[in-house]
């Protein structure tokens, strides 16, 4: 009897929608990101899921705020998100 599904070998989506407990690797859905002010362009590090308003050091504007997940970034803010 063979099974639909390869247990041993999931494919990425599968995995994705998945739990971070319930993976086949535990890990994380958290991750830091470089954001780039619109106005000065200088670069901050920011948790994905921060719980505090972030403020450019620079012009002192906002650049994301909680939303009780992931943070929201503002107009004008882009980002990258860091590597290991």
């Amino acid at each position: 009897m063979a099974l639909a599904v390869d247990l041993l070998n999931p494919s990425l989506a599968s995995e994705k929608s998945k739990h971070k407990l319930k993976r086949l690797v535990q890990g994380p859905n958290s991750y830091f990101i470089d954001v780039k002010c619109g106005g000065c362009h200088q670069i901050t590090t920011v948790f994905s899921h921060g719980q505090t308003v972030v403020i450019c050091p620079g012009c002192t504007a906002v650049l994301c705020h909680p939303t009780g997940g992931k943070v929201q970034l503002l107009e004008g803010c882009s980002f990258r998100r860091k590597a290991n």
